[in-house]
């Protein structure tokens, strides 16, 4: 069964910058997203990709993330720019749609104002 595994989360300021890796055990020829969660909210949809490089994103994210995937390396990646506190949330990525048993333990972005 392969795992996947979130990093590069941390404590940002207002307008910062992070980039976050979601890397799998295993080959991922599949839609793939990065949802995220934030304190009392229902897990969201941040952005998706397919296996040939074809993004969608939340109007929310949408001109400040972006989503890509190097899938020679198995593995996902969210550059996230312009951040703002709204942003902060444990962000998880999974499959699109999402399968319950790959929810791994996400990474923390906090955005500080």
């Amino acid at each position: 069964q392969v795992q996947l595994v979130e990093s590069g989360g941390g404590l940002v300021q207002v307008g910062g910058s992070l980039r976050l890796s979601c890397t799998a055990s295993g080959i991922i020829f599949r839609i793939m997203g990065w949802y995220r969660q934030a304190p009392g909210k229902q897990r969201e949809l941040c952005a998706k990709i397919t296996i040939d490089g074809i993004t969608n994103y939340a109007d929310s994210v949408k001109g400040r993330f972006t989503i890509s995937r190097d899938n020679a390396k198995n593995t996902v990646y969210l550059q996230m720019n312009s951040l703002k506190p709204e942003d902060t949330a444990v962000y998880y990525c999974n499959y699109y749609p999402p399968t319950y048993d790959y929810w791994g333990q996400g990474t923390q972005v906090t955005v500080s104002s």
